[in-house]
């Protein structure tokens, strides 16, 4: 039975009448000659193409990522935060405080106590206040985040103490023991937003023949149950996140979390192809976290995220785990309605989008693979291997961010964080530390000095050796003082701050800050460094990643090498860009914080480039898992290093991402005092690195061209079987020939020569 080709695409056909011969036999050679002039312009044209996504694709990635999170993230702003007020004079203190909190608070006066209570649970309101006689009560719920309890009682406690009235505080949603920061619901939003789109990042390009529906509808089934039962495993019975008795609600919300969102992705995919995977990022990430209400508080962001924060997934599932978790199920039904509606659609515009295409391609739509392997070798002979593969990345990024980084930093309490503590004699310092360490325990690691040290102990807090300084009354100051570095950790000063506050008004005395580095308004939150920082990190290792794929042809040392040098100053002055004239979250600094990015990017380049030779894609997951999921924790960034667990805070010292925070902070901050030594461990992961690239090489081959496998093998004599890639690949006709059509009945023409089958896939 004589096999029947697979319909060509328009570009194909083109090609086709490009090339088709002349009628006139006697004019036969000039249209050859026109042919072969035309494929070495479409082969020029190709390669030009394939460089430039090198410099494009971690462009497109990496820019907006950054823009997202800097241009949002960097100094929130605090618009219309809703605080309830009531009991007696209740309408004059709301005059009060809209008038002291102008445009950061929107303040509405309720009929009773009660009702200002419930909008707290609800989620209505931030805060409420409830004043009775000379008393008011100050109602907030740290389960909503605690970024907002901090802003909003930040706002309304100068109020209340300017009323002269005696404040009380109750938190109506307290957070658990397991998780005192609420960064549990962040994290496990986060991944399973990642777990939605990351199995579609290769699926098209690896084994487009699980995107028919009729098979990708229950796989996405019983993978979002896969990840539902490891939500659950590592937030509840392994890390103690999640009580017993929400195991099965976090479950539920986990599982409808990642099948929507791979619904809308599946979608995306059809839509953009294997670039579907950007517009996913776009909406999931870049736009999803500022819009969901998780790190910080949603009134903190620009007016539009507001909206998205009722639309966008991200948010949908970080507000359904807290309503678990924190506010006994309120207000959960409305966040699952969006995932079931985003799912319905998600599958609903897929199915109408595969019929409209069915009617117009009756033998379905091929879809070429155009990544040889996930592993880097030739591509399996069998579907378990290359399937087993294809599960193993996504499955491992996800586990990795359940695990490493909400292992780390879901409970983040100080640890040996080093203080001094400053008397008029040494030996009365030595006496207060010996009551704080009672009430503290290992919260600090203090350290006794006199007055007369006091230039000396504020050294050491300028160049980050020690975290702060508690100075005792004495004559010459009779109040408590501390000598702190914002700059140097933002967390750990928060957490200087607080603590040795307590520690004043118990003595019925004030604390007075002297901040040595105190952080500008455009970098409020102190994040700035880490962002950029990730920024550094990200378009390392993506250079390696996209280059091999797009074009192996730069594999080579003697490509590479030069093609990684320019790259890494072009990604430098771009996420300066970013950082300075577009989001203004850096005021100059250009050329040095130019050159240490070129030689961060560089540096991570070669290291990526080692699992790349190893392990091809795949070396994204321990890329990705070194340089961020250990290398955030670890950073000094997010929170003070002296926060984390011991092991992160040992690695603080030799990766990649805390060298490359440590340098931004330095230059931005601190007059580059610790740029040298930094630059020295990114130089030795850098070094290191080529020299086993060098090795690699010395062993193995450099592949140069894609390899498929069996897809460039020459078809069967007879007219068998059409390789996998084409006729697995075909996902548009629904009313098609049944799963039975992966044997014969898609067999298509071979092109008589292997290499030029290869060569065609490639260019498709």
């Amino acid at each position: 039975m004589t096999a029947v080709p697979p319909p060509l695409s328009r570009k194909e056909a083109r090609e086709t009448d490009s090339v088709a011969p002349a009628a006139d036999t006697a004019t036969d050679e000039k249209p050859g000659v026109d042919a072969a002039a035309k494929a070495a312009k479409r082969a020029k044209a190709e390669k030009i193409g394939r460089m430039g996504a090198i410099f494009l694709m971690p462009l497109i990635l990496v820019g907006m990522m950054i823009v997202g999170y800097l241009g949002t993230m960097h100094s929130p702003t605090v618009r219309d935060m809703p605080v309830a007020v009531a009991g007696t004079s209740a309408a004059a203190f709301a005059d009060e405080l809209s008038d002291s909190a102008g445009d950061a608070l929107a303040v509405e006066v309720v009929d009773s106590p009660l009702d200002a209570r419930d909008r707290v649970t609800a989620r209505e309101a931030s805060a409420a206040v409830v004043i009775d006689g000379d008393t008011a009560t100050l109602y907030t719920a740290s389960g909503a985040g605690v970024s907002q309890v901090t802003t909003v009682t930040s706002l309304v406690t100068p109020v209340i103490i300017g009323q002269n009235l005696t404040l009380e505080t109750t938190d109506l949603a307290p957070l658990p023991e397991g998780d005192p920061s609420g960064l549990g619901a962040v994290f496990l939003a986060t991944a399973l937003v990642m777990a939605g789109y990351l199995p579609f990042s290769v699926l098209r390009t690896n084994s487009p023949e699980l995107l028919k529906f009729r098979r990708i509808v229950p796989l996405l089934a019983g993978w979002s149950a896969l990840i539902a039962g490891i939500a659950w495993l590592v937030t509840g019975p392994i890390l103690g996140i999640v009580a017993g008795e929400h195991y099965l609600a976090v479950a539920a919300i986990a599982w409808l979390g990642v099948f929507a969102i791979g619904s809308v992705q599946l979608f995306l995919t059809r839509l953009f192809g294997s670039m579907g995977v950007i517009a996913g990022i776009l909406f999931l990430m870049v736009l999803g976290m500022p819009a969901s209400n998780m790190s910080l508080s949603i009134y903190s962001m620009p007016g539009f995220y507001r909206f998205l924060h009722e639309i966008l997934p991200m948010a949908a599932i970080g507000e359904s785990m807290r309503s678990v978790l924190y506010f006994g199920a309120a207000g959960v039904v409305g966040h699952l309605l969006v995932l079931a509606i985003g799912a319905v659609a998600g599958l609903g515009a897929t199915a109408i989008w595969d019929r409209l295409r069915g009617h117009r391609h009756p033998e379905g739509v091929p879809t070429d693979v155009n990544v040889a392997s996930l592993h880097g070798g030739r591509r399996p002979k069998g579907k378990f291997w290359r399937y087993a593969t294809l599960l193993f990345f996504p499955l491992a990024m996800v586990t990795m961010m359940l695990t490493t980084m909400l292992g780390a930093m879901h409970q983040p309490s100080p640890k040996d964080m080093p203080v001094a503590v400053i008397g008029a004699t040494t030996e009365q310092a030595h006496e207060t530390i010996v009551g704080l360490e009672k009430s503290m325990g290992d919260m600090f690691d203090f350290t006794a000095y006199s007055a007369a040290e006091t230039d000396d102990v504020r050294t050491l807090v300028e160049n980050r050796e020690l975290v702060a300084a508690f100075v005792l009354p004495s004559q010459a100051s009779p109040e408590f003082t501390l000598i702190a570095n914002q700059a140097g950790s933002p967390s750990a000063y928060q957490v200087a701050d607080r603590v040795f506050t307590q520690v004043a008004a118990a003595q019925e005395m004030t604390l007075t800050i002297d901040d040595l580095a105190p952080l500008p308004d455009r970098d409020s939150q102190g994040l700035v460094t880490m962002y950029l920082a990730m920024g550094w990190m990200l378009a390392g290792f993506m250079v390696v990643i996209v280059a091999a794929n797009a074009a192996p042809f730069t594999r080579p040392l003697r490509t590479m090498l030069p093609l990684t040098a320019v790259y890494a100053m072009f990604m430098s002055a771009v996420l300066w860009v970013i950082a300075d004239p577009i989001t203004g979250s850096v005021d100059g600094h250009f050329w040095p914080l130019w050159g240490a990015g070129a030689v961060t990017i560089f540096c991570v380049a070669m290291f990526a480039m080692v699992f790349e030779r190893l392990i091809g894609m795949l070396a994204i997951i321990p890329a990705v898992g070194i340089l961020m999921f250990l290398g955030v924790p670890s950073s000094n960034g997010a929170f003070s290093m002296y926060m984390a667990p011991d092991w992160f805070r040992t690695m603080h010292d030799y990766l990649p991402m805390p060298a490359a925070v440590e340098i931004i902070r330095s230059i931005v901050y601190f007059d580059g005092d610790t740029v040298a030594h930094n630059l020295q461990v990114l130089g030795l992961w850098g070094l290191v690195s080529l020299v086993v690239v060098f090795i690699i090489d010395a062993l193995k081959r450099v592949r140069t061209e894609h390899d498929f496998g069996d897809l460039a093998a020459p078809a069967p004599a007879g007219g068998g079987s059409t390789p996998a890639a084409v006729d697995e690949g075909s996902v548009g006709d629904e009313s098609e020939k049944s799963d039975e059509s992966d044997g014969s009945a898609g067999s298509a023409a071979e092109p008589e020569d292997a290499d030029e089958r290869e060569r065609e896939l490639v260019l498709s």
